[in-house]
Protein backbone atom coordinates (compact mmCIF):
# COMPACT_ATOMS: atom_id res chain seq x y z
CA UNK A 1 0.00 0.00 0.00
CA UNK A 2 1.44 3.39 -0.95
CA UNK A 3 0.60 7.05 -0.46
CA UNK A 4 2.06 9.65 -2.81
CA UNK A 5 2.50 13.19 -1.53
CA UNK A 6 4.83 16.00 -2.54
CA UNK A 7 7.86 16.69 -0.39
CA UNK A 8 7.20 14.11 2.26
CA UNK A 9 9.63 13.63 5.09
CA UNK A 10 12.18 10.84 5.23
CA UNK A 11 11.86 7.88 7.57
CA UNK A 12 15.34 7.35 9.03
CA UNK A 13 16.03 4.56 11.54
CA UNK A 14 19.08 3.91 13.70
CA UNK A 15 19.47 0.35 14.95
CA UNK A 16 22.05 -1.56 16.94
CA UNK A 17 22.75 -3.41 20.16
CA UNK A 18 22.66 -1.72 23.54
CA UNK A 19 25.33 0.97 24.14
CA UNK A 20 26.21 1.12 20.43
CA UNK A 21 25.75 4.89 20.37
CA UNK A 22 22.36 5.04 18.62
CA UNK A 23 20.78 7.59 20.93
CA UNK A 24 23.80 9.89 20.73
CA UNK A 25 23.77 9.80 16.93
CA UNK A 26 20.00 10.29 16.77
CA UNK A 27 20.27 13.49 18.82
CA UNK A 28 23.24 14.79 16.83
CA UNK A 29 21.44 14.14 13.54
CA UNK A 30 18.20 15.80 14.65
CA UNK A 31 20.09 18.87 15.90
CA UNK A 32 22.07 19.13 12.66
CA UNK A 33 19.03 18.77 10.42
CA UNK A 34 17.27 21.48 12.42
CA UNK A 35 20.28 23.76 11.94
CA UNK A 36 20.03 23.16 8.20
CA UNK A 37 16.37 24.19 8.18
CA UNK A 38 14.70 20.79 7.87
CA UNK A 39 11.45 19.89 9.62
CA UNK A 40 12.58 16.97 11.75
CA UNK A 41 11.42 15.04 14.80
CA UNK A 42 13.13 12.52 17.06
CA UNK A 43 11.15 9.35 17.75
CA UNK A 44 12.14 6.49 20.01
CA UNK A 45 10.86 2.94 20.42
CA UNK A 46 9.57 1.73 22.69
CA UNK A 47 7.41 4.85 23.06
CA UNK A 48 7.18 4.64 26.84
CA UNK A 49 4.62 7.42 27.32
CA UNK A 50 1.67 5.40 26.01
CA UNK A 51 -0.29 2.94 28.15
CA UNK A 52 1.36 0.00 26.40
CA UNK A 53 4.73 1.75 26.59
CA UNK A 54 4.46 2.17 30.36
CA UNK A 55 4.03 -1.62 30.70
CA UNK A 56 7.10 -2.18 28.53
CA UNK A 57 9.06 0.34 30.61
CA UNK A 58 8.32 -1.60 33.80
CA UNK A 59 9.42 -4.81 32.10
CA UNK A 60 12.70 -3.32 30.83
CA UNK A 61 13.50 -1.93 34.27
CA UNK A 62 12.90 -5.37 35.80
CA UNK A 63 9.90 -4.13 37.78
CA UNK A 64 7.65 -6.78 36.19
CA UNK A 65 8.14 -10.12 34.47
CA UNK A 66 6.13 -10.87 31.33
CA UNK A 67 6.00 -13.99 29.15
CA UNK A 68 8.42 -13.72 26.20
CA UNK A 69 5.73 -13.97 23.54
CA UNK A 70 3.44 -11.56 25.36
CA UNK A 71 6.13 -8.88 25.72
CA UNK A 72 7.08 -9.29 22.07
CA UNK A 73 3.48 -8.63 21.04
CA UNK A 74 3.36 -5.61 23.36
CA UNK A 75 6.46 -4.15 21.67
CA UNK A 76 4.78 -4.67 18.28
CA UNK A 77 1.52 -3.13 19.50
CA UNK A 78 3.52 -0.14 20.73
CA UNK A 79 4.79 0.40 17.19
CA UNK A 80 1.36 -0.06 15.63
CA UNK A 81 -0.27 2.44 17.97
CA UNK A 82 2.17 5.08 16.68
CA UNK A 83 1.74 4.39 12.95
CA UNK A 84 -1.08 6.83 12.19
CA UNK A 85 0.74 9.73 13.82
CA UNK A 86 4.05 8.83 12.19
CA UNK A 87 2.46 8.56 8.76
CA UNK A 88 0.75 11.93 9.16
CA UNK A 89 3.99 13.64 10.14
CA UNK A 90 5.91 12.11 7.24
CA UNK A 91 3.24 13.17 4.74
CA UNK A 92 3.27 16.65 6.27
CA UNK A 93 6.93 16.91 5.30
CA UNK A 94 8.48 16.11 8.67
CA UNK A 95 11.52 13.83 8.65
CA UNK A 96 11.44 11.26 11.44
CA UNK A 97 14.72 10.11 12.97
CA UNK A 98 13.84 6.96 14.89
CA UNK A 99 15.85 5.26 17.64
CA UNK A 100 15.06 1.51 17.26
CA UNK A 101 12.28 -0.08 15.24
CA UNK A 102 10.80 -3.49 14.37
CA UNK A 103 14.26 -4.90 13.63
CA UNK A 104 15.12 -4.59 17.32
CA UNK A 105 11.85 -6.28 18.23
CA UNK A 106 12.63 -9.29 16.05
CA UNK A 107 16.32 -9.50 16.98
CA UNK A 108 15.88 -9.31 20.74
CA UNK A 109 12.98 -11.78 20.87
CA UNK A 110 14.68 -14.26 18.54
CA UNK A 111 17.82 -14.04 20.71
CA UNK A 112 15.66 -15.31 23.57
CA UNK A 113 14.86 -18.41 21.52
CA UNK A 114 11.62 -17.46 19.78
CA UNK A 115 11.20 -18.33 16.10
CA UNK A 116 12.47 -15.43 13.98
CA UNK A 117 9.68 -15.64 11.40
CA UNK A 118 7.09 -15.61 14.16
CA UNK A 119 8.84 -12.58 15.68
CA UNK A 120 8.64 -10.69 12.39
CA UNK A 121 5.01 -11.54 11.64
CA UNK A 122 3.22 -9.05 13.99
CA UNK A 123 5.05 -6.16 12.28
CA UNK A 124 4.20 -7.09 8.69
CA UNK A 125 2.75 -4.01 6.98
CA UNK A 126 4.33 -1.38 9.20
CA UNK A 127 5.85 1.68 7.57
CA UNK A 128 9.11 0.78 5.84
CA UNK A 129 12.13 3.00 6.58
CA UNK A 130 13.85 4.87 3.75
CA UNK A 131 17.22 4.06 5.29
CA UNK A 132 18.45 2.08 8.30
CA UNK A 133 21.77 2.90 9.94
CA UNK A 134 23.09 -0.12 11.83
CA UNK A 135 25.58 0.78 14.55
CA UNK A 136 27.82 -2.27 14.46
CA UNK A 137 29.58 -2.84 17.79
CA UNK A 138 30.93 -6.03 19.33
CA UNK A 139 29.59 -7.12 22.70
CA UNK A 140 33.12 -6.76 24.09
CA UNK A 141 33.20 -3.08 23.15
CA UNK A 142 29.63 -2.49 24.36
CA UNK A 143 30.49 -3.97 27.75
CA UNK A 144 33.15 -1.27 28.24
CA UNK A 145 30.71 1.59 27.76
CA UNK A 146 29.13 3.58 30.58
CA UNK A 147 25.81 2.25 31.86
CA UNK A 148 26.08 -1.23 30.36
CA UNK A 149 24.01 -3.64 32.45
CA UNK A 150 21.42 -1.14 33.67
CA UNK A 151 18.52 -2.74 31.81
CA UNK A 152 17.19 -6.25 31.35
CA UNK A 153 18.93 -7.26 28.11
CA UNK A 154 22.37 -5.76 28.76
CA UNK A 155 24.40 -8.95 29.15
CA UNK A 156 27.40 -9.74 26.97
CA UNK A 157 26.46 -13.17 25.59
CA UNK A 158 22.88 -12.12 24.91
CA UNK A 159 23.99 -8.96 23.12
CA UNK A 160 26.21 -11.04 20.83
CA UNK A 161 23.22 -13.19 19.89
CA UNK A 162 21.23 -10.04 19.12
CA UNK A 163 24.04 -8.67 16.97
CA UNK A 164 24.19 -11.89 14.93
CA UNK A 165 20.44 -11.76 14.28
CA UNK A 166 20.65 -8.11 13.26
CA UNK A 167 23.22 -9.14 10.66
CA UNK A 168 20.78 -11.75 9.36
CA UNK A 169 17.99 -9.14 9.08
CA UNK A 170 20.03 -6.72 6.94
CA UNK A 171 18.58 -5.68 3.60
CA UNK A 172 19.66 -3.20 0.85
CA UNK A 173 18.25 -0.20 2.75
CA UNK A 174 20.78 -0.74 5.56
CA UNK A 175 24.06 1.09 5.98
CA UNK A 176 26.34 -0.79 8.36
CA UNK A 177 28.55 1.59 10.33
CA UNK A 178 31.58 0.83 12.48
CA UNK A 179 30.36 2.13 15.84
CA UNK A 180 33.88 2.02 17.32
CA UNK A 181 34.80 5.14 15.37
CA UNK A 182 34.88 8.62 16.87
CA UNK A 183 31.44 10.11 17.50
CA UNK A 184 32.02 13.05 15.16
CA UNK A 185 33.22 10.89 12.26
CA UNK A 186 30.15 8.69 12.59
CA UNK A 187 27.92 11.75 12.76
CA UNK A 188 29.36 13.21 9.56
CA UNK A 189 28.73 9.99 7.64
CA UNK A 190 25.18 9.66 8.99
CA UNK A 191 24.49 13.31 8.19
CA UNK A 192 25.75 12.97 4.61
CA UNK A 193 23.72 9.85 3.88
CA UNK A 194 20.63 11.25 5.61
CA UNK A 195 20.66 14.40 3.49
CA UNK A 196 20.89 12.29 0.33
CA UNK A 197 17.98 10.17 1.56
CA UNK A 198 15.82 13.21 2.37
CA UNK A 199 16.35 14.57 -1.13
CA UNK A 200 15.87 11.22 -2.86
CA UNK A 201 12.61 10.20 -1.19
CA UNK A 202 10.84 13.58 -1.00
CA UNK A 203 8.56 12.78 -3.96
CA UNK A 204 8.45 9.00 -3.61
CA UNK A 205 5.52 7.04 -2.18
CA UNK A 206 5.43 6.29 1.51
CA UNK A 207 5.57 2.51 1.87
CA UNK A 208 3.59 0.38 4.31
CA UNK A 209 4.99 -2.99 3.39
CA UNK A 210 7.57 -3.93 6.00
CA UNK A 211 8.52 -7.60 5.52
CA UNK A 212 5.48 -8.30 3.30
CA UNK A 213 7.76 -9.69 0.55
CA UNK A 214 9.29 -12.15 3.02
CA UNK A 215 6.01 -13.99 3.56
Amino acid sequence: MTFLEKSRGAFIVLEGCDRSGKSTQVKLLVNRLEQLGHNVMLWKFPERKTQIGSMIDEYLKNVKDVDDKAIHLLFSANRWECMSEMKKKLLDGITLVVDRYAYSGAAYSAAKGLDLEWCKSPDIGLLTPDIVFFMNLTSEEAEKRFGFGNERYEEKAFQEKVRNIFNFLKDPTWKVLNACRAVEKLHKEIERLSLKTIQKCSNLPLKEDLWEKCF
